[in-house]
């Protein structure tokens, strides 16, 4: 591995970039408590979280919206029965596929009327549009119920050279084990890399169900939840659509 590459890895694994230090400077005040992690895990557990998803659920929900959306979640719930009975790396790739080709990026603008809007993963369905958020959200859910646990899984805000533009991104990461390089799913290419082939991206925090991330390591900075006003909204989007 070359030494750009490395220090891309170990950027992901490690949350090292000297580029995002300020932001990690600014986010001291988020108490990285290792009961806090434990805490909100613990919580979720009780809740209910990791039992099996409701597609009976997301299917009835989806009636309620339009046919368009009743043939998406249709295809979609296929594709998480197919893939449940597949390894983990090959669930990543049938779901990475489907919101890739089923979903057209668009604007938070153009779709929601709004400047930043999360979108569930059946809001998503209903629109056949999202932007990179709502990729990784639909993504997130759908491997999770697949079977795929969501400690192996980050949401991360990255900042992404597109050309000679640096902006706002997101993606969802997965980690085959706690230390390994993650492998890369976005909405921006069509097949998986592991982090250390995306040097166009800069991690800048990450979170899950169970914690939320400075960069992509270390000690969990609090319950997500409470700390991204969104994401608290999407996780209770997606419990009245039967995804947990």
């Amino acid at each position: 591995m070359s030494q750009n590459l490395l220090l891309r890895h170990r950027c992901w694994q490690f949350g090292a970039c000297t580029t995002i230090r300020r932001v990690r400077e600014g986010w001291a005040h988020l108490w990285p408590k290792w009961w806090i992690g434990a805490l909100s895990l613990a919580l979720l557990l009780l809740s209910g979280w990791g039992l099996a998803w409701d597609s009976p659920k997301l299917l009835a929900q989806a009636q309620k919206v339009n046919p368009a959306t009743v043939q998406r979640a249709q295809s979609l719930v296929q594709v998480i029965g197919e893939a449940a009975a597949q390894d983990e790396e090959s669930r990543l790739k049938s779901v990475n596929v489907f919101f890739n080709r089923q979903i057209l990026y668009r604007d938070d603008r153009e779709v929601w009327g709004a400047v930043d809007y999360w979108a569930s993963p059946l809001e998503t369905l209903g629109k056949g549009q999202g932007d990179c958020e709502d990729f990784a959200i639909g993504k997130y859910f759908s491997l999770l119920a697949a079977g795929v646990p969501s400690v192996k899984m980050r949401l991360v805000y990255v900042r992404a050279q597109i050309g000679a533009i640096i902006q706002a991104h997101m993606v969802l990461a997965y980690y085959p084990e706690p230390d390994a390089e993650p492998l890369i799913l976005d909405n921006l290419l069509t097949d998986i890399r592991p982090a250390s082939r995306r040097p166009d991206l800069i991690p800048v925090f990450s979170f899950n169900a169970e914690g939320l991330w400075q960069g992509v390591a270390g000690a969990s900075a609090g319950d997500p939840s409470a700390r991204l006003s969104r994401w608290r909204e999407v996780l209770a989007k997606a419990k009245a659509e039967g995804w947990w």
